[in-house]
């Protein structure tokens, strides 16, 4: 007996139905396609259906107002074929900006729930196929094969994550992949990553995009700066299809993630809920617009857009209508696609009211961190937004967000540099922040140096100053304060001993990273060098500039096993990556040139600290001064694992006995792990393994800036 419900009725020559109201979005159905979508103020809806890759419209259905179920629109069409249409929608109500509403049926917007979208499949070519409303909205069916994929479900504590665009990893013409720029090239870089180490890869923005909304142009070069982060969404439910290689983003995608969980590798998405593509009241009707603009944006009293997110507009999160669509959303990725977790871009901007006022019990927030399918999910904000509202530490998380922790950032990077009276600061850092997280486990605390916003590494410790000129904006844009050092010359230069402090300084930063209690998080490319030319805001570049360099890799190859050897340090040794926070006591020793006698003062440049856990223990020296500095070790059998002074790193499980005291060169960290083994002696040991020598100094890395 046939399951589908006979056609009610006619139009424009199709054979509809009322439509179910749930889910929203277009939905294969027996025998046709169930198109519903929401809309509170909308006076009526019609649904414009588009023959695949077709501009002009083979009709348009207006949804009876007795298909209507509240503010839900839905139809069902029967007799069409879900892979062989495309749809939108004309929405009209009023038009009253000062009231908040700027419905306009004369625009097809895009169903903001749709699964798929056409019109911009080739990156960097401007979708003119469709005209003034280049985006059509695509069905989907859900039949991709995932062959028994499981999850990595790796401990927070445990995780190592890597942030990568996913064009810029392999688009280099050095990449050596078969499909650069895509999700199929990155699943190409498998291998590598599995290598290197890391087990989770954080994906900037891979919900469709607009790389064109920068509306500016280059004069020199004659091309058009993009939106290559891809910070401005346009489809929250779609891929974004020009990052794929072959036809349907969203199998590639989705193969993509499959092979990662095979190489037990876990994927995050940067999801951007906080504005959209639409921008202020200049910017294009795109879909929430047109569809309920009062519901979806924070307005002022007289119908402006409120600015939190500094794109113009500013998502009205905690409105329950816009709640339902976010929690829908994440909760498809998570069911659909095996996603492991999400990392929100300006997450502040969740905690804040229709008004901008910031709530104590954010409801958005609250739903995220209390829904059952997200449960397993990894939730971490960026705890700031662009209006000033900072919360680093304070961020209304329920026990279930994590952060990005941009105190870390600051004062390891100020510590690294060589600034006088951040010692303390370092060590609460150090030990997970307990001061920000101590309600939560020390994995609460995403830890980084670098992200895709800012510096890399390596331009990190070659400039005092951004060198933005490329973006166009006349150097006002990008960060002012990247607490950076350019090791005596600014930009690129021949001197080796600056290249050689560099190099310690990037180790350094790197050995401190992976050391540290809490999520350490390296952005992609730091691990081999990779620089901006100083520029510390490449969101528009998509070019050399921004994409991974793979001659780096062999270039720099010293660099690139000394990171995954700090890796496989880390994951060897459970000291490092507690689950609680730590005690006191035994669980951490603080030493400073004799045992037990750290100095905290504000001239203080040393950071020695004993990590145990159970028999585990681990000691981590930084001396952060130009000059070197001898320490007397605890008692213990001490091996050493790395040296940046010396320059020296060793696999882990084969690390020499080392004696103390042990001198640690200027501007260097120095690991050790103790053994054991009562036959590990204490003969001295330098960094070249040689033993009965004086370890070598390294370079004067005196900054007299520094005094």
């Amino acid at each position: 007996m046939s399951t589908v419900e006979l056609p009610t009725r006619w139009q424009a020559g199709f054979e509809v139905r009322a439509g179910r109201p749930l889910p929203f979005g277009a939905t294969p159905v027996p025998g046709g396609v169930n198109f519903a979508v929401p809309s509170n103020h909308a006076t009526a809806v019609t649904l414009v259906l588009y023959p695949r890759g077709v501009a002009q419209p083979m009709a348009e259905l207006p949804i009876p107002q007795d298909f209507r179920v509240g503010g839900a629109w839905a139809i069902t069409v029967l007799g069409i074929d879900p892979d062989e249409v495309e749809y939108g929608y004309r929405v009209d109500g009023p038009y009253d900006p000062e009231a908040g509403h700027r419905f306009d049926p004369s625009v097809v917007i895009a169903d903001p729930y749709a699964k798929a979208l056409a019109g911009a499949e080739v990156w960097g070519s401007r979708p003119v196929l469709y005209g003034p409303t280049p985006w059509r909205s695509k069905v989907v069916r859900d039949e991709f094969d995932w062959a028994g994929d499981r999850r990595p479900g790796i401990a927070h504590e445990d995780l190592v994550v890597y942030e990568a665009h996913v064009r810029g990893f392999t688009r280099h013409p050095n990449s050596g992949v078969a499909h650069p720029g895509t999700y199929a090239g990155l699943a190409e870089k498998i291998p590598y990553l599995k290598r290197l180490g890391v087990n989770c890869v954080e994906l900037m923005p891979v919900f469709e995009f607009d790389e064109f909304t920068n509306s500016r142009h280059d004069p020199e070069t004659d091309t058009w700066w993009y939106n290559y982060w891809g910070y401005s969404t346009v489809g929250f439910f779609a891929p974004k299809q020009s990052f794929a290689a072959g036809p349907s983003a969203v199998d590639e995608l989705k193969d993509l993630i499959k092979q990662l969980h095979r190489a037990g590798i876990e994927v995050v998405l940067d999801v951007v809920f906080n504005h959209t593509a639409e921008g202020n009241e200049h910017g294009p009707t795109i879909s929430f617009r047109g569809l309920d603009n009062r519901t979806y944006y924070m307005l002022t009293p007289d119908g402006e857009y409120y600015n939190f997110s500094g794109t113009g507009n500013t998502v009205d999160c905690n409105d329950p209508v816009v709640r339902g669509f976010v929690l829908d959303c994440l909760r498809y990725w998570a069911s659909e696609y095996h996603v492991d977790g999400f990392r929100f871009d300006l997450a502040a901007i969740l905690s804040r009211g229709p008004d901008g006022q910031v709530l104590a019990d954010p409801p958005l927030v609250q739903a995220l961190a209390n829904d059952p399918v997200l449960r397993d999910c990894k939730l971490i904000a960026e705890a700031w937004d662009a209006a000033g509202l900072y919360q680093v530490g304070t961020f209304p998380g329920y026990r279930r967000f994590a952060e990005w922790n941009g105190r870390y950032r600051d004062v390891l990077r100020r510590f690294v540099k060589g600034d006088s009276g951040v010692v303390g600061e370092l060590a609460t850092r150090f030990i997970g922040s307990p001061d920000l997280y101590g309600d939560r486990e020390p994995a609460a605390s995403v830890n980084f140096v670098t992200a895709h916003d800012g510096f890399t590494l390596a331009d990190l410790v070659s400039y005092n100053d951004k060198h933005n000129e490329a973006n166009g904006e006349d150097g006002r844009d990008g960060d002012d304060g990247n607490h950076s050092w350019n090791c005596g010359v600014e930009g690129p230069t021949d001197d080796p001993e600056v290249l050689a402090l560099r190099d310690r300084q990037v180790r350094n930063a790197l050995l401190l990273l992976l050391t540290s209690q809490g999520v350490p998080m390296l952005l992609a490319g730091d691990e081999a060098g990779r620089t901006q030319q100083g520029n510390n805001n490449a969101y528009c570049h998509d070019s050399e500039l921004s994409w991974f360099d793979w001659d780096l890799v062999k270039r720099n190859e010293s660099l690139v096993e000394f990171t995954r050897r700090a890796i496989a340090f880390r994951q060897a040794h459970p000291a490092l990556r507690r689950r609680g926070h730590l005690a006191g006591g035994r669980d951490v020793v603080w030493h400073g040139v004799a045992p037990e006698e750290p100095d905290w003062s504000d001239d203080s440049r040393l950071l020695a600290a004993e990590l145990c856990c159970g028999d585990d223990r681990v000691y981590v020296a930084a001396n952060a001064h130009w000059e070197g500095v001898e320490v007397e070790l605890p008692e213990g059998n001490w091996r050493l694992f790395a040296d940046t002074g010396a320059g020296v790193v060793h696999e882990p499980g084969e690390e020499p006995p080392v004696g103390g005291p042990v001198r640690l060169g200027p501007r260097s960290v120095v690991v050790l792990v103790a053994s054991s083994d009562p036959a590990a002696t204490t003969e001295r040991v330098n960094g070249d393994g040689v033993r009965g020598e004086e370890p070598r100094v390294g370079r004067d890395g005196h900054d007299p800036a520094a005094g």
